[in-house]
Parts: C-alpha cells; structure tokens; sequence
C-alpha cells in the first residue's frame, strides 16, 4: 500500500483531542483512534492546553506549541516515535 492509497478523503482527520494519556483523532468516516501520549517524546512537558492545541492537516495532526506532528498512517500502523520508551508502571 502506498502512501496514497491510505490518505484518502475518509482517513482525514475531523476532530483530535488529548485525555487520560492519549491521544485521539476522529475520522471523517466516523472511526475514532487512539494511541499512548508516550508514543510521542515530544509532547513531553506539556499542559492539558498545549496537548489540545492541536491543527488539522489532511494526513495527520500537528501540536502548534511545539512544531511538531503525527500522521493518523503512523498511528494505525502502531509506529512509535524513535526514542519513545514506555513508563515504568504502565502495562
């Protein structure tokens, strides 16, 4: 599958939002999808407003206040950021 092939007009992201450790983007086909804050090292340090300041692209989400994002592929895919290593205590 190419990239292509996956970032179709349903896979767009409508809706994306931070709680509990996660992160979750609604499709606009209507799924929703989430995956571990601890996935992104770089969301590391910020307050529930950084965490929720978050931009629409049509293949992913991007945090504003620190100029960085994911695509909703890498989230389906399960791929973790390079570095992101799981907290002690989480199962």
């Amino acid at each position: 599958m190419t990239s292509l092939e996956f970032e179709t007009e349903a896979m767009r992201p409508v809706k994306a939002w931070c709680t509990n450790g996660e992160v979750h983007v609604t499709l606009a086909d209507g799924r929703t999808i989430s995956a571990p804050l601890w996935w992104y090292p770089f969301l590391n340090g910020l307050d529930a407003d950084g965490l929720n300041d978050i931009e629409l692209m049509y293949e992913g989400i991007w945090w504003t206040r620190v100029d960085e994002g994911i695509s909703v592929k890498s989230m389906f895919l399960g791929q973790k950021m390079p570095g992101a290593k799981e907290p002690e205590g989480v199962a």
